[in-house]
């Protein structure tokens, strides 16, 4: 269970990263071409850059803190948060109806949810 949820941990981190690269490093122009970077055009670039530091942030808690074993509660945190954004990736997606994306919004939230629920049951698998 635990090698599972830190292959989880490291899947959805390395989806993290990548995405909050993207949001903070790409001009919203480049994203809004992209395929499913459509909502772009209806959000600031400073929105499309919070979000891009918020996943980085997540990328980050996913493995940082059961890594260095500094408060590694913060792990099933950041993953109940990821099932947050996901929410509203799934809303906002739904809207535009971009429902192949939906999906792996659904998907990503799924393995959120398992990762929280995985680190915060008690027991010796915690971590």
């Amino acid at each position: 269970m635990n090698l599972a949820l830190w292959i989880g941990a490291g899947v959805l981190a390395a989806v993290a990263l990548g995405g909050g690269i993207t949001k903070t490093f790409i001009p919203r122009e480049k994203l809004a071409a992209a395929h499913g970077g459509g909502w772009t055009k209806d959000v600031s670039p400073r929105f499309i850059k919070t979000l891009g530091i918020l996943e980085l942030l997540a990328a980050a808690g996913l493995i940082l803190p059961a890594v260095v074993d500094i408060a590694p509660v913060l792990v099933p945190v950041t993953a109940v948060c990821w099932v947050l954004l996901m929410v509203g990736a799934m809303i906002t997606h739904g809207r535009l109806g971009e429902f192949k994306f939906v999906m792996l919004n659904l998907t990503y939230l799924a393995l959120a949810a398992f990762i929280a629920w995985g680190r915060f049951a008690p027991g010796p698998e915690s971590f």
